[in-house]
Order: structure tokens, then C-alpha cells, then sequence
């Protein structure tokens, strides 16, 4: 079948590639696939055989989200060995146009279209649509977005926000501080708050306890902590998660994010009963005078596997992207 009518969406990260159709004027993906990115030499012919898969035989256009910077034409990923231009990949296909966009600059552009059913209350007000919305989310990295709203759509805001210093706020902190800094030099807030971040955060309540560090990876950690009979574990994820309260509090501010706080990613999802119990909530209010505006923004888990497939195609008929 060809399907030049229908476009093509993708969502691929180190280890698998989400791919999609979407109609045209529709963000909703259909025929979704994940393929494992070790599985092909390179994105063409994940593409070639996905649309096999699909039936579609061919398609218009085509937007993809990578984790991995975009400029220019040279697209390296991150974390697997694919690589290709993307004048030289539309002009295999025949595509009309080629997008390639951040990974999170789709899952930012893709929070809008994203059902009230895959949306968790956390905390917060009404706050007020007309104003910015942060998209923040700990994941292999800590990544974080905002969107600013216009009158013909939403403008998607790539940065690098997951790097700003990490910053204490009581002696416990301090003291982390000082364990990581002797490790890394200076210290990010993705030094803590990402899957290898609460890993180094776990070492860290370890050594300042003087007791060992057994869990050498987040998932194990997490599963330690949830099942509740480990308290360095469980201690550790609590902290984490006040510490990514008061960093998206710290969003608000500075980008008036009154419009709402989207905590994405794939960590949070998993371990969403923790996560609601956790002091996450003191740390994203706790800002002195300031607390009124924080208390009024409302702030929600996403928890919809496939939002960076919906912000693709968002990205498709974007003019800002």
C-alpha cells in the first residue's frame, strides 16, 4: 500500500526506536512499533522495515525525535552507533519534508495532546493556561523544556536546564555536595536527579552514614526503596525526589511556568505510589515568599509511554520547530 498522505513519526533513543503513521491534521500515532536500535545498522533501514511492518509502503514526510543534540544536517546519536544526514535520508524516501527534533523538545511539544487519563495530580492549583508550562523529567539524563503559548500554538524552548548547579539548601546537602564534587568537579543538578544521578546520590547517603553501597544501579535502588525494607534505598529515593520538587520549583520561577509543571520520563511512572508519598511536594513549594505562586501551579505525572510520538507529529505542522 502507499500511503503518501500518511506521515511518519519516530521517538529514538539509545535503545529502542518508537516509530508511528499519523494522518494528516492528526497527532494521534497509529501502527506503533518499537524496534531495537541494535537490531539495525542505521536508521534506514529501521525505517524500511518498519513501514514493511506497517504496510505502508511508502509516506509523505516524516519527523523524528533523537536523543541527542540536533544542528545542522549530522545527526550522531548518544547512545548507539547510528548516524546518518537527513537531506541524504529524505531524499532515499522521497519525503516532502524531514524533521529531526530533540527528544525532549517532542516530549515538551507533546504534553499538550496527551489524555487526562495518562495525567497524574500530584500537587498544585488551577494555575493559568495563558502561561508558560516547565516539562521536566529525570531519565538517563535529566532532561527539561518549557512552552510558551501563542495565539497559533505553542513554542517549544530547547534547554540545556539540566545543567545548572546543583544547590544545598541544608548541612545533609552539604555534605553531598562535597562527596560529588571531590568525584566530578563541579556539580550539576543532573548529577543527581537522572537513573546514574540517584545512583550517586545513594552512594552518597552511604558514605556520609560510613555503611557500604551494595546497589549499583537506579532500578535496583528504586526496588529496594519501594519494597520498603531498605532504608538507605528508601531514604535515598525520598531525597530524590524532594530534590526534583525543588528543582521544578526552581523552574517555575524562573520561566513563570504558572501554567503547570509535567514531570515526564521513565522513571517516575514506575515508582508513582512512592513518588506521591514522597517529600517531593515540600521541596517544590518550600520558596519563602514565594510559596502562594507555587502552591497555585498545578503539577502533573505524564505517564503515556509514547508523548514523544504525539510531540513529533505536533512538530510536523509547528512552524516554531
Amino acid at each position: 500500500m502507499t500511503a503518501k498522505n500518511l506521515s511518519l513519526v519516530g521517538d529514538i533513543g539509545g535503545t529502542n526506536a518508537r516509530f508511528a503513521l499519523v494522518d494528516p491534521g492528526d497527532v494521534r500515532p497509529r501502527h506503533i512499533e518499537v524496534l531495537a536500535c541494535g537490531d539495525y545498522d542505521n536508521l534506514d533501514q529501521a525505517v524500511v522495515d518498519y513501514l514493511q511492518r506497517a504496510g505502508a509502503g511508502s509516506v509523505g514526510q516524516a519527523c523524528l525525535a533523537v536523543a541527542s543534540p540536533v544542528r545542522g544536517t549530522q545527526v550522531r546519536m548518544t547512545n548507539n552507533h547510528w548516524r546518518f544526514d537527513t537531506e541524504d535520508v529524505r531524499q532515499q524516501f522521497g519525503w516532502s519534508a524531514f524533521k529531526v527534533i530533540n527528544d525532549f523538545t517532542a516530549m515538551a511539544l507533546g504534553v499538550p495532546h496527551v489524555d487526562e487519563a495518562h495525567l497524574v495530580h500530584v500537587c498544585g492549583g488551577p494555575g493559568d493556561p495563558r502561561r508558560p508550562r516547565l516539562v521536566i523529567g529525570p531519565g538517563t539524563g535529566l532532561g527539561v523544556s518549557g512552552l510558551v503559548p501563542t495565539r497559533s500554538g505553542w513554542v517549544p524552548l530547547m534547554t540545556e536546564g539540566g545543567h545548572v548547579d546543583f544547590a544545598p539548601t541544608d548541612d545533609l546537602e552539604m555534605q553531598v555536595l562535597r562527596i560529588l564534587k571531590a568525584r566530578f568537579g563541579r556539580v550539576s543538578v543532573e548529577r543527581v536527579l537522572c537513573g546514574q544521578g540517584l545512583v550517586n546520590l545513594y552512594q552518597a547517603h552511604a558514605e556520609i552514614r560510613g555503611v557500604s553501597a551494595p546497589l549499583d544501579a537506579p532500578e535496583k535502588i528504586t526496588a529496594a526503596a519501594v519494597d520498603g525494607d531498605d532504608a538507605l534505598a528508601r531514604d535515598s529515593l525520598r531525597h530524590f525526589c524532594e530534590l526534583l520538587g525543588r528543582t521544578a520549583g526552581n523552574g517555575v520561577l524562573t520561566l513563570g511556568s504558572l501554567g503547570g509543571v509535567y514531570l515526564c520520563g521513565g522513571i517516575l511512572p514506575r515508582i508513582l505510589p512512592f513518588f506521591l508519598e514522597s517529600p517531593f511536594r515540600n521541596g517544590f513549594e518550600d520558596k519563602g515568599r514565594m510559596r502562594p505562586l507555587l502552591e497555585y501551579t498545578p503539577v502533573h505525572v505524564v505517564t503515556d509511554p509514547y508523548t514523544g510520538l504525539l510531540g513529533a507529529a505536533e512538530a510536523l505542522s509547528n512552524p516554531e520547530v
